[in-house]
């Protein structure tokens, strides 16, 4: 017997069956070697953290302790949040005229329902919404923080991922 006789011939008519599994394998393959490659791109591509309402605090809070010890300085870029990690750097984008900044969340806040973060004065005033005092905008995690340092508190679901 020639060894080549226990290979099927490729020019024959029989039908190959085919492997079980095959496919799903080399799919997982594919994109196990896309995440791979495209993985720095995507880890540094920001990240939607939420729509809403923003509003500023200013000469009233100048120079106070924030949550997460610092002093609150109103010409600083800085913001509240409620749940992101101390330290996060946030790309805040007013919605109606297309001005972006980024601020470091160093307080927790705002303690108003339908608002979603407050800047710093110098942030606002940046946005172009001091004469408003609010105004729509849209946030990205450009940065996670290291939650200043501190131990986890458990958190919501944002401050986990975030």
């Amino acid at each position: 017997m020639n060894l080549l006789d226990s290979y099927p011939d490729p020019t024959s008519s029989a039908r190959r069956r085919p492997v079980p599994g095959a496919r799903l394998r080399l799919v997982q393959m594919l994109a196990a070697s896309v995440l791979l490659a495209a993985g720095p791109m995507l880890l540094s591509m920001p990240v939607r953290a939420g729509d809403g309402l923003a509003s500023y605090y200013g000469a009233q809070f100048h120079g106070r302790r924030t949550a997460s010890g610092e002093r609150f300085d109103q010409h600083a870029m800085t913001a509240a949040h409620r749940t992101l990690r101390f330290g996060t750097r946030l790309r805040v984008t007013h919605a109606r005229n297309g001005q972006s900044v980024i601020v470091t969340v160093n307080d927790r806040g705002p303690f108003v329902r339908d608002r979603i973060i407050d800047l710093s004065r110098a942030a606002a005033r940046r946005l172009g919404m001091l004469g408003a005092g609010v105004a729509p905008v849209r946030l990205e995690v450009v940065e996670r923080g290291d939650n200043g340092g501190r131990p986890e508190t458990g958190g919501g679901l944002l401050q986990q991922l975030f």
